[in-house]
Order: structure tokens, then C-alpha cells, then sequence
């Protein structure tokens, strides 16, 4: 499940429609309906949006490369293991090194992708900016000598003792051709969904052809770009066909047994 299962804010906008006798709470509604609908059609990875975690901390054995032993002695404890044929075997721990580190890496794993860092809690005491960074994709490292706790009480509130947590916002930004997209179908929506107009929501999706005065018009069947991903919308199709050309229904997700994930409280 990810970590958002809406946008958190209405998208800006740059509305080049003129919204002149239109209430302002009509605007802010059509520019969140219009804001969820590209969210969800673009793969749900916009943000930034703020979120709450409280993370596990990878334990050494796990984040160690092992090397196994079949005779002598081990600088570090025994970790059973299944080979390949299904054998159970010891493992030598030697060191406690991460991926191209000389030395132990002390870091914990942020659901991502990681925009920024908000506050950092450790037994309810923020700590400096200086003490950690992010690295790719959504590491949480130390870096003023100390390590994460390896565990924690997840019954106390964040601001107690024994706690650790982790504010930040996950996302990819809104760049100007998101906000462009965003403001053309506001416009779209508040001319047929709003006060007045004759497209939007009261356009009849299954007309496809038009006889007025003796002009003819045609255009093509609505229902077959919806089935597409797209809405027949210039600026909007363009930045979805430009962000999700797979079109995606949700970002994609690596599941991995080195990284557990963090508990997120979602009520209250």
C-alpha cells in the first residue's frame, strides 16, 4: 500500500480561464478533483507530502556482507543460514561493512522517494541536520558517530523516551509542465461542472458527431482516449504521456528482505 492514497494538497495553479463569477470554494474543489485525477493517473508519485514514520534500524548481521567458513576461527558470531540446496550452514560474520564502506554504515530505510528531512526524534529530542543525510533510494544514514536505536517502545508517543521517528516528505516535485497540465483541466472541469458551460461534466461522451446550421462536426470517440490513459486534453496528455508512458497505475515498489519496513500510524 503506498504511502499516500490521495494528494495531500491541491496542485498550484496557473488558470488561464477566466474564473470571474465562479465562487472561490468551486475553484479549490474543481482544483483538488482535477489535482486527484492526475495524481492517480501519473502513477501517484507527486508531492511533496509530509509523513510520519517510526523506522527498524537494519541489524549488523543483516546489512553485513557474510563469508562462510568451513574451518578456523570467526571475528564475529554464527548466523544460521539455508544454502541453495536447502542445507542449513553457519555463516561467519566478518566485520560489519556495508556495500563499498571500510566500516559499519548505521542506517535505516525511508519509503521514498525521499524529497526532504522534516525532524529527525531520537527519545524525543530532534536532532541537528548535521547528524544524518539521505542517500539513494530513501537511506536514513548517521553520520556524527552515533547509530539509530535498534529498537524502540512503539506504544510511547514520539515525544517520550525509548523513541525514534522520523518526519519527512516523500515525493517528486511539481514541476511547471505538471502545474500547466493541472490548471487546464481545472478549467475543463469548472466550465462544465461548475456555474455554467457546455463541456466537462455535461459534455455527452458519446457523441461523436454534430450537425448545427449546416456545419458538421466531428471529433473522436472520448471513450477510446479514457481506455488510453488520456483525456483529450492537449496540456494534459502531453505531460502524461511525458511522466507515465507505461502508464502505470501506481509507482513502482522493490520488496527486499534487507530493508524492513517502517511503521506508519494512520489513526489517530
Amino acid at each position: 500500500m503506498p504511502l499516500q492514497v490521495e494528494p495531500c494538497d491541491p496542485w498550484p495553479t496557473a488558470l488561464c480561464c477566466d474564473v470571474e463569477g465562479y465562487e472561490p470554494a468551486d475553484v479549490e474543489r474543481w482544483t483538488r478533483v482535477a489535482s486527484s485525477i492526475l495524481w492517480r493517473m501519473s502513477g501517484m508519485r507527486w508531492g511533496p507530502c509530509p509523513v510520519t514514520v517510526r523506522p527498524c534500524r537494519r541489524a549488523c548481521a543483516e546489512s553485513a556482507p557474510v563469508s562462510f567458513q568451513a574451518t578456523g576461527a570467526s571475528t564475529g558470531g554464527w548466523t544460521p543460514y539455508i544454502d541453495a540446496g536447502g542445507t542449513w550452514r553457519n555463516a561467519a560474520m566478518c566485520g560489519c561493512a556495508s556495500d563499498c564502506s571500510c566500516g559499519e554504515l548505521c542506517e535505516v530505510y525511508l519509503p521514498g522517494p525521499v524529497y526532504d528531512v522534516v525532524e529527525v526524534l531520537v527519545d524525543g529530542v530532534a536532532l541537528v541536520p548535521e547528524a544524518y543525510r539521505v542517500d539513494a533510494p530513501g537511506r536514513l544514514v548517521r553520520t556524527d558517530g552515533e547509530c539509530w536505536p535498534t529498537c524502540q517502545d512503539m506504544a510511547a508517543p514520539l515525544d517520550a523516551a525509548g523513541t525514534f521517528g522520523v518526519t519527512y516528505r516523500w515525493g517528486l516535485p511539481l514541476d511547471a509542465a505538471a502545474i500547466a497540465a493541472v490548471s487546464e483541466l481545472t478549467c475543463h472541469l469548472l466550465k462544465g461542472c461548475g456555474t455554467g458551460g457546455a463541456c466537462g461534466c455535461k459534455i455527452n461522451p458519446r457523441v461523436s458527431r454534430v450537425s448545427r446550421q449546416g456545419v458538421d462536426m466531428e471529433r473522436a470517440d472520448p471513450t477510446l482516449l479514457y481506455t488510453e490513459g488520456l483525456t483529450g486534453l492537449p496540456a494534459v496528455d502531453m505531460w502524461l504521456l511525458a511522466v507515465n508512458p507505461g502508464r502505470l497505475r501506481a509507482a513502482s515498489r522493490v520488496y527486499s528482505p534487507d530493508h524492513r519496513r517502517p511503521r506508519v500510524t494512520t489513526w489517530p
